[in-house]
């Protein structure tokens, strides 16, 4: 009998074991189809809610292009990318061409004016640099009497030739070993014994001229190629001069402009 209630028992306890089994299951399963419910009912009004969403979503879910399509497109765009940079290749080289072209006739214009602006520019300073050379002033080299005049275009009597000569010069009386002086500043281009003049000095000045010296003592106190100032010493009175040995001591002088002959009483200031 024991065995029996004991049996009994454990039925009983099973079966309470059973069931709870039975009820928890069935409580999981409500609450999941609970949730799926509560879940599909949520979806449902945001879809509702958010029209432009569902719009997107549309579009986004159109279909997209086959890859054929593509590789077609961009074939046909690759083309059309070469063909506008040929054309713009193009462009750009036939510009710079022009570039090129204009700014070598440029050049070149450039380059031949300025030889025609420096051949005038050259000229004009050497015009304007001959208008600002002064014409020197020119001193009595040595103080007397003019004895003879100058004589280009007529003659004049030598007492040593005995006869009607030209006169280049002017002489001036003074006496043996009077100083001569330089009749204006210039340099001294030659020092010579001429076998007509005598002892002579030649001195070189602004503005073409040449003075000279001659039938002179002595010519010790210049050298050739020094620079003189007007009045500095050249030498002294003598009668070295043989086509006029026969006059008194005097200064044979002459002044040339350009390598002409010109009357030297004319410039030299009284």
């Amino acid at each position: 009998m024991e065995r029996r209630r004991r049996n009994g028992e454990k039925l009983l306890g099973g079966e309470k074991e059973n069931k709870r089994l039975i009820y928890m299951v069935t409580g999981v399963l409500i609450v999941a189809v609970l949730a799926f419910v509560v879940t599909f009912l949520a979806y449902s009004s945001n879809r509702s809610i958010n029209p432009q969403e569902q719009g997107m979503g549309q579009i986004q879910m159109e279909p997209i292009m086959s890859s054929t399509e593509q590789s077609n497109t961009q074939t046909t765009s690759q083309e059309v990318s070469s063909s506008v940079g040929k054309s713009v290749n193009e462009m750009e080289n036939d510009v710079k061409i022009a570039i090129n072209t204009t700014n070598m006739e440029k050049e070149e214009v450039v380059e031949e004016e300025p030889k025609e602006e420096k051949v005038e520019t050259s000229t004009v300073q050497e015009e304007e640099v001959k208008e600002e050379e002064k014409e020197p002033t020119f001193i009595k080299p040595v103080e007397g009497e003019i004895s003879v005049n100058f004589a280009k275009e007529h003659l004049v009597y030598s007492e040593t030739l005995q006869e009607w000569v030209t006169h280049r010069g002017i002489d001036i009386s003074a006496e043996k070993a009077t100083i001569v002086k330089a009749s204006a500043e210039g340099t001294v281009k030659s020092i010579k014994n001429d076998p007509r003049y005598g002892i002579t000095v030649v001195l070189e000045h602004a503005g073409g001229y040449q003075t000279v010296y001659s039938n002179l003592l002595t010519a010790e106190f210049v050298k050739e190629g020094e620079q003189v100032t007007s009045g500095q010493t050249l030498g002294t009175v003598g009668n070295t001069a043989t086509f006029e040995i026969a006059d008194d001591p005097h200064l044979h002088f002459e002044i040339l402009k350009d390598g002409e002959y010109v009357d030297p009483s004319l410039y030299i200031a009284q």
